[in-house]
């Protein structure tokens, strides 16, 4: 599609070769290739839509190959156009998903995907797909937030920006796709070096295909069955969740900050909100609190009518603070949209900004439509939903 030529790959910092990289010992369980990718989207919920799409693809030891760009028609409102500069009219002659869905496959194919709060854009990638009515050629994917955590790096909170100035990459365009993916890809090479050097194991998380989707107010199986359910209308609910999982609490310090009240939607968290997770989330619920914990929120056990937030993949569930949310009111939004919101987290009146944190139509023509996901391989992870 749209190639850049802005950016090429000669353009990326070189990386010293250490002694693991150079050496044969690189760790034999690793990937053989991976693709850095970044999205911009017209906001956080299930319903919303990708604007623009990049992609680099990285050998195994982390050095370029190539990189892609394209926009994306959203066919609908651009959504935050003071953060990704995309307005309507830009979009306006942009190819829809599904007329990219092929190229954009062929650039994931084989590969693990990287991104930086990786649930979110695979979140994103996964409903697009279920929309064109075919399947992602990838199996798994890799957070470079979960990586920097098992790399013990120290970075004062967890936004791109602070990842790439700890390894001396320049960010020129924030929020732009494509120089996003490129900062990335230039951090993610010499992280990788360092989780070789160090024999880190890679937090390598299963990229579960939706199994179903909801158009128009109505279900249609992805792998046959019978006739289309009436269904509250939703695009990509993944099935999977077990909401009577048990995990016990942990002690945690009080939050410093006072409850500003509830989230309101199109804005973003402020210190203090109390905030209340429900059911599995695919990133271990452990480090998904830390991070809010890090970003200056509060994690509540229970849900009352003070709770600021509702944090579940599963909101029709019959859970209590599922139930209980309905009746107080509390807004809820699911896993990928609140690590998307961690990234800015408002700070509290006189204190300091808090960090961020990582945080998931017709039928296309050609090889891509109706196509069965493939097998995983044996060594994959568990399945993460």
């Amino acid at each position: 599609m749209l190639e850049d030529p802005s950016t090429p790959a000669s353009a990326l910092a070189p990386v010293p070769v250490d002694s693991v990289a150079a050496a044969s010992t690189w760790p034999d369980g690793y990937p053989q290739g991976y693709a850095v990718v970044d999205v911009e989207t017209t906001g956080l919920a299930r319903d919303d839509r990708i604007v623009s799409a990049a992609v680099y693809r990285v050998d195994a030891r982390g050095e370029v190959e190539d990189h892609w760009y394209t926009l994306v028609n959203p066919e609908r409102d651009p959504g935050p156009v003071w953060i990704h500069g995309l307005t309507s009219d830009v979009l306006e002659g942009a190819p829809l998903f599904r007329d990219i869905a092929e190229e954009f496959a062929a650039r994931l194919d084989g590969r693990v995907l990287v991104a930086h709060n990786a649930v979110f854009d695979w979140s994103m990638i996964a409903r697009e797909y279920a929309r064109a009515q075919c399947a992602v050629p990838v199996r798994q994917r890799l957070c470079t937030i979960a990586l920097s955590k098992e790399l013990g790096l120290p970075l004062a909170n967890h936004k791109l920006e602070t990842l790439a100035a700890h390894f001396g990459v320049v960010q020129r365009r924030a929020h732009h796709a494509l120089d996003d993916a490129r900062v990335l890809a230039e951090a993610f090479r010499p992280s990788l070096h360092a989780a070789a050097r160090g024999g880190v194991r890679l937090p390598l998380l299963e990229c579960r295909p939706l199994t179903e989707w909801y158009e128009g107010g109505y279900a249609r199986q992805s792998a046959g069955g019978g006739g289309a359910v009436p269904v509250q209308g939703r695009i990509g609910r993944q099935s999977g969740y077990r909401p009577t999982s048990w995990r016990p609490s942990r002690k945690r310090p009080p939050c410093p900050y006072p409850n500003p009240g509830r989230y309101v939607p199109g804005q973003p968290l402020k210190q203090g909100m109390r905030v209340a997770f429900s059911g599995d989330t695919s990133v271990e619920r452990e480090l998904l609190e830390d991070r809010a914990v890090e970003a200056g929120l509060h994690v509540a056990t229970s849900l009352s009518r003070v709770t600021s937030l509702l944090v579940t993949n599963d909101p029709d569930s019959g859970t209590t603070k599922t139930v209980k949310a309905r009746e107080y009111g509390t807004p809820v939004i699911d896993e990928a949209a609140f690590g998307q919101l961690l990234r800015d987290v408002a700070p509290a009146q006189g204190a300091e900004p808090a960090g961020g944190a990582e945080p998931a139509s017709e039928p296309v023509s050609g090889p891509c439509a109706g196509s069965a996901p493939p097998s995983l391989p044996a060594h994959a992870p568990a399945s993460d939903g």
